[in-house]
């Protein structure tokens, strides 16, 4: 009989062996997720924006390229930045520009001129709230001078101190020798349009 109790004592001595190991593992593997989680809601939106690596993660549509201009954008006009922090976003706009319009400035006058419009932009407290791209079946592409292109509005929401109004902008883009579309230029529609 003593020697039942010993078995059965050693049994159940197993059993809690196995229940600690197994609470030890489940904590352990509970929170190394939960970290990687703090540390990815940790970085700013203008962080996500400068790590991405346009060389293998370029955008693959005429509108992916847009939506990825304007989180650039309102990274510029929404958050306050250091100089460095514009020179950066800057550069990662004209990773995504054609190059006849990176041709239209210096990359030194181009960073000037966006450090002065975010200057004013920030003067003017004009954020950049809401944006609305057009749907994929709006993306008017076609074949011009054997380049493919394409068209396509976004509509900014602007917040200027309390005033709330709408800027209707059309795009215009070209895919390069890369198959990569790339913003050959924008321009704003008037209402008339």
């Amino acid at each position: 009989m003593g020697r039942f109790k010993g078995i059965k004592g050693m049994i159940l001595l197993v059993i809690i062996a196995f229940l600690i190991v197994g609470y030890y593992y489940h904590l352990s593997n509970k929170t190394i997720p939960e970290k990687e989680e703090v540390q990815k809601e940790t970085l700013t939106e203008t962080q996500k924006v400068l790590v991405r690596d346009l060389e293998t993660n370029y955008p693959q549509t005429p509108r992916e390229v847009v939506k990825y201009f304007v989180e650039i954008t309102k990274c510029l006009y929404n958050e306050e930045l250091t100089e460095d922090d514009i020179c950066q976003l800057g550069m990662k706009l004209r990773e995504i520009y054609d190059d006849d319009l990176v041709a239209n400035q210096t990359q030194s006058e181009y960073i000037e001129q966006l450090k002065n419009d975010v200057v004013t932009t920030h003067t003017k407290e004009q954020t950049l709230f809401n944006y609305s791209l057009a749907s994929a079946v709006d993306v008017e592409t076609y074949t011009m001078e054997d380049r493919e292109w394409a068209k396509l509005h976004c509509i900014f929401g602007i917040r200027q101190k309390q005033l709330l109004y709408n800027s209707d902008t059309v795009f215009l883009l070209r895919k390069d020798e890369n198959g990569h579309y790339k913003i050959y230029g924008w321009e704003l529609v008037s209402k008339e349009q």
